[in-house]
């Protein structure tokens, strides 16, 4: 760690407070649940074993709560900390053993920013409120390096003044309030969370986010996993495509229905021709290829009104004047993620999803992080990673007191 921050210090001058300490402080704090850095100074001084943990004598000084601000601004963002400590604590998991990297599981979860659902103003007023507002005036100029035109990737009609990155919106049956999504890549065999994202409260966002994490730990680790586990919110066609084509098998339940709910005719009772690229209906009618539908991505082949209208299979086939025929774009990978969903592993692959869950429930009534304490996307990532970080230490820790072995659990 010193090494990776030695261009951040100054060799002349009034000696810093090593950062090493600054980040065993702050571990501390995740690790109990302090989320106040005021608060965790206070505790310090009390604490003989905090002080042994850091390293602090007796006659030592305690660092300001201000000290964390200024490196977390500076020195520790620069050399991004914070995810070069989580990815060493998950190489330290594989290296002892721990991690097996087979069968992950994925799910996010939303946190609430720390600003109130009054803060949001039209989009057409922010350049008014960064006349007073410092967080306005930084979130636009970010804005415009990024991509020259001053508008952000998940445009919102309304933007909060106080953490312009925080977005409006809910998961499950809570009313919608400001936040973000922690986005948890875990190894179901031993709960050791291998991959994490903080991501815009997009449901969109988490198949991004499982197919980044998936890579990035492929990259890593030099591991593909044997499957995934998810709920249905990650059962688009076009990730089940994206693990089909890595070999990764998905015990994920497809959105949508490859035949009507209603009972009519499905795909199964058409007949391809890859040759003319064209279905044959059950009455041995054509229905051609037209094209792709954007909105829902699928391959449209419809009948006509003529071929349909004394068909005496009609009402078996549709409600409509003429059958229409949409096969998604990605259908062999939806096909084969509803086979996967009939076999006994999908089941024991989805009671081990339960343990993304039981860690999210930890990180927000153990380690407090219901709410979050900072604002802005880069900060937000530092606080997911540390706790996450905190959550891994904490299975090494007991893999290791219960399997001993040459590996030292440093930070």
């Amino acid at each position: 760690m010193r090494e990776q921050l030695r261009d951040s210090y100054s060799d002349t001058g009034r000696p810093s407070i090593d950062p090493e300490v600054l980040l065993r402080i702050l571990l501390c704090g995740y690790l109990y649940g302090v989320t106040s850095e005021r608060k965790l100074v206070e505790e310090l001084r009390m604490h003989l074993a905090w002080r042994w943990f850091t390293g602090l004598g007796f006659d030592q000084e305690i660092p300001n709560h201000s000290t964390f601000s200024k490196n977390r601004h500076g020195r520790f963002q620069e050399s991004k900390l914070f995810e070069e400590l989580f990815e060493r604590i998950v190489a330290q998991c594989v290296t002892a053993g721990l991690v097996n990297g087979e069968h992950l599981s994925v799910d996010g979860s939303f946190i609430q920013a720390n600003a109130t659902n009054d803060s949001r103003i039209p989009r057409e007023q922010l350049a008014e409120a960064a006349q007073v507002k410092s967080a306005v005036r930084e979130y636009l100029k970010e804005l415009e390096e990024e991509n020259g035109n001053g508008e952000p990737v998940h445009q919102q009609d309304k933007v909060s003044t106080t953490d312009p990155d925080a977005t409006y919106a809910s998961k499950g049956n809570r009313p919608a309030e400001l936040g973000y999504f922690d986005n948890y890549l875990i190894d179901n065999s031993s709960c050791v969370i291998v991959g994490v994202q903080a991501t815009a409260a997009r449901l969109s966002q988490e198949s991004a986010a499982a197919r980044d994490m998936i890579e990035g730990y492929r990259e890593r680790h030099g591991r593909t996993p044997q499957s995934l586990a998810a709920d249905n919110t990650y059962g688009n066609g076009e990730l089940l495509q994206w693990l089909d084509d890595r070999g990764i098998t998905p015990y994920i339940r497809v959105k949508e229905s490859p035949t009507p709910k209603s009972g009519l005719y499905g795909i199964d009772k058409f007949t391809y021709q890859p040759e003319e690229n064209l279905y044959i209906c059950p009455e041995g009618k054509q229905l051609k290829y037209v094209g792709i539908n954007q909105r829902n991505l699928t391959h449209v082949y419809p009948s006509t009104l003529k071929r349909c209208r004394g068909c005496s299979q009609k009402a078996q086939c549709t409600r409509g004047k003429y059958r229409i025929l949409a096969v998604h774009t990605c259908e062999a990978a939806r096909q084969k993620a509803y086979d996967a969903a009939k076999t006994p592993a999908f089941v024991q692959a989805q009671r081990d999803r339960r343990k993304v869950e039981a860690l999210f429930a930890e990180l927000k009534n153990q380690i407090g992080l219901r709410r979050l304490r900072l604002r802005r996307m880069r900060f937000v990532r530092e606080q997911f990673y540390m706790a996450a970080a905190v959550q891994n230490l904490k299975r090494l820790v007991r893999f290791l007191s219960f399997n001993p072995q040459p590996v030292t659990a440093t930070i």
